[in-house]
């Protein structure tokens, strides 16, 4: 190399340098191409050829003086030459790779060069070879698809970033929600040393953290141990039954289960108020907890339907819902099918109105709005899968009591939870004179009774023989 192409090389590294910097604070930078040729004429051409396309070019006339370049700057793009004294363009390439990995490396070479030029390929990760003499047309287009493919890679790594980015702070922020709650400090740090255990397997199983989830709402919300899986299972056996697809039937059965999980940051109060109750701004504050879902679950993509559908839960079928007063078949399939889902569970539970309902007064409020509030094919599915108690969230028929009515001798057909999410008997026990004490006791300390479900009829029992016990 001349001392004149060693001055060129020098003079043209800051180049590269500030091509990655960006030309200005308001517009994207040229991308910087580095082109490796040991004959000038090449250069030259191939410099004049993409500085047409406005591309920033910088040269070199050996692999040696190429990597000072790229020690000295990033590079969006290199173009080497095959045949080169003192390191061919494949031991060029594989030292670039380890240089700069993410610049994408096209290779110039001869007819006669098929065994260099799959060497290049496999050590040196090259993208594409075009033969000498190349077409201009083929190369500068060659050039923009590498170029473009380096950016879709750069975009991928950004988004990756930003969502594990937003995942944490996600964390953090329910953390720090629930932190405040002092009741419940030494809970919350079990859940949270539970879930810190538990990360490396919600990784490898997107269903149990949709489970998970669900839990959180209810440990927060203090409702009804189960009540998100049977929101969840109800959705999706109305989907199947309007004919949707399994995969949006799974979408409904995980939009019931996170369908509550915006509730996370609404206070206590208002959690504890059905919603008949509330004034205006308080209904106002509550209808925000599908947006707050909605951001929460949005970057997750396997979740996006899923968001849609919780968005617009509470739309009414003849417009007057929120948060978009959508009418009709404008309104989500999805969400008119939850929306059946989540007021059957919410009207047994004192929710939707101050009064808890038994299943056959939940159906009958929800049939009266048809029309209105819900849509009235979803309504009908509903009413025709009511006919069997199993469809319904139970596998068995079953009654709702409280704790003063427990008897021995009962079998719950779902597991029964304090407000605080404390288990006190999981779904299938058989019901003990002790056991009924126990539940009595600790409905005692809660603001409202127990809603226990249990399996009817119930099994039939001995009657106790005498034992000569007091009471």
């Amino acid at each position: 190399m001349n001392t004149g192409s060693e001055e060129s090389i020098t003079s043209a590294a800051p180049d590269a340098s500030h091509a990655c910097a960006g030309t200005s604070r308001n517009a994207p930078a040229a991308p910087a191409i580095l082109i490796v040729d040991d004959e000038p004429s090449i250069l030259s051409a191939l410099k004049r050829l993409l500085r047409t396309a406005r591309y920033q070019v910088v040269t070199a006339e050996s692999g040696a003086a190429a990597l000072d370049v790229l020690a000295a700057g990033e590079i969006d793009l290199i173009i080497s030459d095959m045949r080169m004294p003192g390191m061919t363009g494949a031991e060029f390439l594989a030292r670039a790779q380890t240089l700069h990995p993410d610049a994408m490396r096209i290779l110039l070479t001869g007819y006669s060069e098929i065994d260099a030029v799959v060497s290049a390929i496999n050590e040196g990760g090259v993208y594409r070879y075009l033969n000498k003499p190349w077409d201009d047309h083929d190369l500068l287009l060659t050039v923009k698809q590498a170029l473009e493919q380096r950016r879709l890679r750069q975009e991928t790594a950004r988004l990756f970033a930003l969502t594990q980015k937003q995942n944490e702070e996600l964390v953090a922020l329910s953390t720090a929600l629930e932190a405040q709650v002092h009741a419940r400090t030494e809970e919350i740090r079990q859940t949270v040393l539970f879930l810190e255990d538990a990360q490396r397997d919600l990784k490898r199983n997107f269903m149990t953290m949709i489970q998970v989830g669900a839990n959180m709402i209810e440990l927060r919300c203090g409702v009804m141990g189960g009540e998100s899986r049977r929101i969840g299972e109800l959705a999706k056996q109305l989907a199947l039954a309007l004919d949707m697809s399994a995969l949006q039937a799974q979408d409904l059965h995980f939009a019931g289960l996170l369908h509550g999980i915006g509730k996370l940051s609404l206070p206590d109060e208002l959690l504890r108020k059905s919603i008949d109750r509330m004034n205006a701004e308080e209904s106002r504050q509550f209808h925000q907890h599908p947006l707050r879902a909605q951001m929460v679950l949005t970057p997750v993509a396997q979740l996006n339907q899923v968001a849609h559908i919780i968005r617009h839960q509470y739309e009414r079928f003849n417009g007057r819902g929120t948060p978009d007063g959508l009418a009709g078949d404008d309104i989500p399939l999805g969400a008119r099918i939850l929306a059946v889902a989540r007021d059957y569970e919410g009207l047994q539970r004192g929710g939707v109105v101050n009064q808890r309902m038994q299943s056959e007064q939940a159906i009958a409020l929800i049939k009266s709005q048809a029309g209105m509030r819900y849509d009235p094919q979803v309504v009908d599915r509903f009413v025709a899968l009511a006919k069997d108690p199993a469809t319904l969230g139970c596998n068995t028929p079953y009654a709702q009591i409280t704790g003063g009515q427990l008897l021995e001798g009962m079998r719950l057909a779902d597991d029964l939870r304090t407000s605080r999410g404390v288990l006190l008997m999981t779904k299938g026990s058989v019901v003990s004179a002790h056991q009924v004490a126990l539940v009595r006791r600790y409905e005692a300390q809660e603001a409202t009774p127990f809603t226990i479900l249990i399996q009817t009829p119930p099994p039939k029992i001995a009657a106790p023989a005498a034992s000569g016990r007091g009471r």
